[in-house]
């Protein structure tokens, strides 16, 4: 494969912005150019981490999410424009946080933590989401991150308490003839009277619309969200769901989560706590959330169980894959990192697996599963809804691939984890992230590791 100097810089940024390659075991050839070297940016303030990154594909303009800062660089990483974000006056405390009402609690200079970057192409603006005040976004201008505005004065207007980068993940889903929609995810830090973990929002052409951000529908009892039960947090203190990946595809909306799970292992009397990989899935157009279904995915190879979800990457399959899959070269295909194990969050032990889902396959065993709970069988079987004995209730319907719920049998679990197909181990460098495409009929798929090598 022959790299244009901007896929190679682009590769390399979305990689996190890796420092060497190397190429992987199974290849015995060199490096096309071992020797050449990578441009780079540097912030220039101290206090900021880079926290997220997007390219605007139309231009090849990146766009940076550090701390205090949104950066706006060239394909060579030359800085175009600097917006600042932080610090300001805040309190993690307060909540409704004091733009909204007075708050007791003392106010110091607390930085702004990047906590998601996206790109709305059609109303050529970047949706940047910080820490500051309960994790609120603005809109900026793509051209010169002009502020177009900075949705504050509602309850939802506050996306998530939790002050880590990784801890919100936004899909939008866009319309020809009408507003976009815009899906966040994220975790809730114990707070789930006031965050949803999963919500459809208005997505409005003007950025300082009265409804920017609003539940795409909300009345007294529906509301285009999932919130976690209060109780399951007595059971499991810490419990959250961690939202690693998200994508739509066809008429619906996915996100690939890490939640914990309290489990009895064999000839064991006492439960543990353990991590569970699944992806969610949703209708596009399911305004009650009643589509609501999360499947348990995980890998194996030799006997050793990988589920610790560390990223994941949605791309077309191929002509050659898809022939050795036995599925279509347009079908979508979800490349994974896991890391062995299930048990540690935070320590993930360093033997990972690269691992490929066909979707078809995860949405197949989705839809087996919706027709046997409609026959009446089984239960809900959700771990976080801690309820799992409520039986699904049947009803004569037909079930088809675009089934989108009903006001029962929801939100639905499936007991069953689906395997990925493990194409690559890594005993001692912990892979940490992915990006797959296709070239010239071939899948491509480039590994970033925990010591800061890129593997092709």
């Amino acid at each position: 494969l022959i790299m244009s100097p901007a896929m190679w810089k682009w590769t390399c940024l979305v990689s996190h912005l890796l420092l060497s390659t190397t190429v992987s075991p199974l290849s015995r050839q060199q490096p096309l150019h071992p020797k050449r070297p990578f441009i780079t940016f540097t912030g220039d303030h101290a206090e900021g981490n880079f926290n997220h990154l997007v390219v605007d594909e139309r231009t090849g303009h990146i766009y940076l999410g550090a701390v205090n800062r949104i950066y706006k660089l060239s394909s060579d990483l030359k800085v175009l424009v600097t917006h600042q974000t932080g610090p300001d006056e805040d309190n993690p405390k307060c909540y409704p946080p004091r733009i909204v009402q007075t708050c007791n609690e003392p106010l110091t200079p607390t930085n702004n933590i990047n906590k998601m970057l996206l790109i709305d192409y059609k109303e050529n603006r970047l949706i940047a989401c910080g820490s500051l005040y309960q994790g609120i976004c603005k809109l900026l201008r793509l051209d010169d991150l002009f502020k177009l505005g900075e949705p504050f004065h509602k309850k939802e207007h506050y996306l998530s308490g939790v002050n880590e980068s990784g801890s919100v993940f936004g899909v939008i889903v866009s319309y020809s003839n009408m507003d976009d929609k815009l899906f966040i995810a994220t975790a809730v830090d114990g707070k789930p009277e006031y965050f949803p973990t999963i919500s459809s929002r208005k997505l409005t052409k003007n950025s300082e619309a009265d409804g920017m951000f609003a539940y795409v529908f909300h009345d007294e009892f529906v509301a285009s969200m999932i919130k976690i039960p209060s109780d399951t947090f007595t059971i499991i203190p810490d419990f959250d769901i961690y939202y690693i990946y998200g994508f739509s595809s066809g008429n619906f909306v996915y996100f690939l989560t890490l939640q914990p799970e309290m489990i009895s292992p064999p000839g064991s009397t006492t439960k543990e706590q353990v991590y569970t990989s699944k992806l969610v899935r949703l209708c596009k157009e399911d305004t009650a959330f009643n589509s609501y279904v999360e499947v348990p995915i995980g890998c194996e190879k030799n006997g050793v169980e990988y589920r610790l979800l560390q990223a994941a990457y949605l791309s077309k399959a191929g002509a050659i894959l898809a022939r050795s899959l036995e599925v279509g070269p347009e079908d979508d295909i979800l490349f994974t990192v896991f890391s062995k194990g299930q048990k540690r969050k935070m320590k993930s032990l360093d033997e990972s697996a690269l691992c490929i889902f066909v979707l078809k396959e995860i949405n197949d065993r989705i839809k087996d599963r919706l027709q046997s709970c409609y026959r009446g069988e089984g239960t809900l079987d959700l771990a976080w809804l801690k309820v799992k004995d409520i039986p699904c209730s049947s009803a004569l319907l037909t079930i088809d691939d675009n089934f989108c719920g009903l006001d029962m049998n929801a939100p639905l679990g499936v007991s069953s984890m689906v395997r990925g197909l493990p194409i690559y181990t890594e005993d001692g460098d912990r892979m940490t992230s992915v990006i797959a495409y296709v070239y010239k009929n071939h899948s491509l798929a480039f590994v970033g590791t925990k010591s800061g090598k890129l593997k092709k």
